[in-house]
């Protein structure tokens, strides 16, 4: 009878498990719903862009984000500024260096839970192979099934060397730059 009671158990738990996993599995971002734009100051004056690609690979548990694990990727040549000048620069060495580094990525090393939606994410961004420690503050909200994060990046673009040459000089191209988030995911759990 304790045999059975214990391979009961150990089933139910190897069950939870597979569940949870599948459940994970089905975690996906829903591209057109989603949106990376930055936001710098050329000479005082606020510049905008935005990146086009980007992707994501998500095992998000609600009920212990600590085990969470995010992989997110943007491709560097969809960045765009809306002029065709300047985003015909940012491909080039100086900036995003596109032909070396054609993408940036993330990866969560913890996530920790702040109450009322609010998630603490940090992990390692790299951009044109240079890498950084990061705190991202996330917020998650649900319609439906679809759970939407949200949040706002502060970084310095020189510690990536995003701007090398003649564009380190920040009364140009000021240092701070805002990478702002919307990500649509399917599959998270009810918060």
């Amino acid at each position: 009878m304790q045999t059975l009671f214990k391979t009961s158990v150990v089933a139910a738990a190897l069950g939870a498990a597979a569940i949870s996993n599948l459940a994970l599995a089905d975690q996906a971002l829903v591209p057109a719903q989603s949106a990376i734009h930055f936001e710098a100051k050329q000479m005082g004056v606020p510049i905008k862009g935005q990146f086009k690609k980007f992707d994501a690979k998500i095992s998000f548990d609600t009920a212990k984000p600590e085990t969470s694990k995010i992989h997110f990727t943007v491709d560097t040549g969809s960045a765009t500024m809306g002029a065709k000048e300047t985003d015909a620069e940012l491909p080039k060495a100086d900036w995003f260096n596109v032909a070396k580094f054609p993408q940036a990525s993330f990866d969560s090393s913890t996530v920790k839970a702040l109450g009322g939606g609010k998630y603490q994410v940090d992990g390692t961004l790299t951009i044109k192979g240079n890498a950084q420690k990061v705190s991202l503050p996330v917020q998650l909200t649900q319609a439906g099934a679809t759970t939407t994060a949200t949040g706002t990046l502060p970084l310095k673009r020189l510690a990536f060397k995003i701007g090398d040459g003649d564009w380190k000089d920040t009364s140009m191209v000021a240092d701070e730059v805002n990478v702002q988030f919307k990500l649509a995911l399917t599959g998270v759990g009810k918060l």
